[in-house]
């Protein structure tokens, strides 16, 4: 099993632990994962599932939080 992952999230190279959920990278970069919308490879990945989702090697994310305000 590799020691890391490669992932790409909102056109970056990120690395992180094999194992890991969408929900576990999310809260790693500071947001909220009930505050954010995620497209995993393509696909809106829907916020009841983001602590169930697996990250894999490779996979690209587009991570959106949503700021309050007017």
């Amino acid at each position: 099993m590799a020691d890391e992952l490669l992932l790409t999230v909102n056109g970056e190279p990120r690395r992180i632990a094999p194992g890991s959920s969408v929900a576990e990278l999310v809260a790693q970069i500071g947001l909220d994962p009930q505050k954010v919308a995620v497209e995993r490879n393509g696909e809106i990945a829907p916020r009841s599932t983001l602590a169930d989702v697996i990250l894999a090697d490779g996979d690209v994310l587009e991570i959106v939080h949503f700021v309050g305000g007017g």
